[in-house]
């Protein structure tokens, strides 16, 4: 198919059906846009709409992200995952700030150097907000390529991702870039999709091999992959009448630089040893050791690669006179006010709601004998 023919069919389809009231579409400032394409790996559209208002509220420029702490950022972050890009964004907005004069690059080169940001990501930015033309090549965009052209090397192997590129950027157009480059995301999202694709609405319909073939199904080629591990964790719900006992996680790692509650890494071990464990957290033992009350339902939570297990007990113990640790980071002590404003991974923060709300974790006239 010729490239002006693709693209003129996509537009056509796009003039009609795309997407083009979008906050970020209003105003798309190249940090605005740059915001907006960060929250949007790994995550849809729906959900990133009402993070992104939050956030831009929050830190409107450049300069008012980089003058946050990361915590701050991460707690405007704290429910979207994949939490390295929320520190990303926050370190390369310091970088603007300091090699850039405050002003987002233009240039590709710069962008693409700058935390988190990958060639297709640093296309987007540079179409959606100066018109410059680059192609792309996130997820939807490979899966319309592949099946478009009957590509069969897997998309996300070395051997696919230069082919896939030529391929994007013949069909990028010279004109309407920020529109083609909305519009092909657009397909991928609301009709090329991974199942259940809706071909006799789609655009480019007659030209796609896939379709002509019988193969949308097969294509993208998919690498086999191996189950899931899982994996079980005790979490201590540590409790005075100060709040909730958290650490900061280290910055690398799942949930890096959010706030957590201590863990005991062995899902084995029984409450004994646990309580134990929690007397040996003081930095100066106290006479009163944590006291088990109880265990709660084991919570699921899936990441990319494992699933995990959640297993929430519950200790009381009286005001601490010296400060406690865990993995040589003081504890914050959390209450139902701190839930809306420290980063907190979602299913650690929905446990601490849940259980303020029935009344199993209190912070106030603990009675311990």
């Amino acid at each position: 198919m010729k490239k002006t023919d693709f693209a003129k069919k996509l537009l056509a389809w796009f003039d009609t059906h795309g997407r083009k009231h979008l906050p970020w579409q209003i105003n798309p400032t190249p940090y605005r846009v740059w915001v907006s394409e960060i929250m949007l790996q790994q995550t849809q559209v729906a959900t990133v709409i009402s993070y992104y208002l939050r956030f831009m509220d929050a830190f409107p420029t450049v300069a008012d992200l980089a003058a946050a702490s990361v915590d701050d950022v991460l707690g405007f972050w704290s429910g979207l995952g994949y939490y390295a890009r929320g520190r990303h964004l926050h370190k390369a907005a310091q970088i603007i700030m300091d090699k850039h004069n405050g002003n987002f690059p233009l240039d590709f080169d710069a962008v693409v150097a700058l935390p988190g940001i990958g060639r297709s990501t640093a296309g987007a930015i540079l179409a959606f907000s100066t018109e410059q033309r680059h192609a792309i090549l996130d997820g939807n965009v490979k899966r319309i390529l592949c099946r478009h052209e009957a590509f069969e090397a897997p998309p996300n192997t070395a051997q696919a991702h230069d082919a896939l590129w030529a391929i994007a950027d013949k069909y990028t157009p010279n004109e309407r870039i920020s529109e083609y480059t909305q519009a092909v995301m657009d397909l991928g999202a609301t009709l090329c999709t991974r199942t259940k694709p809706r071909c006799t609405d789609c655009p480019i319909q007659t030209s796609c091999q896939a379709k002509k073939f019988n193969r949308v199904s097969e294509l993208p080629t998919k690498i086999k992959k191996a189950p899931k591990p899982t994996k079980a964790r005790l979490f201590l719900i540590i409790q005075t009448e100060k709040g909730i006992a958290l650490y900061q996680r280290p910055s690398k790692g799942i949930w890096g630089g959010l706030w957590s509650l201590p863990e005991w890494p062995d899902a084995r071990k029984n409450h004994k040893e646990i309580q134990d464990y929690c007397a040996s957290l003081q930095t100066v033992r106290e006479t009163n050791k944590p006291i088990y009350l109880e265990a709660l339902p084991p919570v699921q939570h899936q990441f990319t690669h494992y699933q995990l297990i959640l297993k929430p007990m519950i200790f009381q113990t009286k005001s601490l006179k010296k400060n406690i640790l865990f993995e040589d980071k003081p504890i914050f002590w959390c209450t139902p006010n701190h839930l809306h404003t420290l980063g907190l991974p979602a299913p650690i923060k929905k446990l601490l709601q849940q259980q303020f709300v029935t009344g199993r974790i209190a912070w106030k006239k603990l009675s311990i004998a």
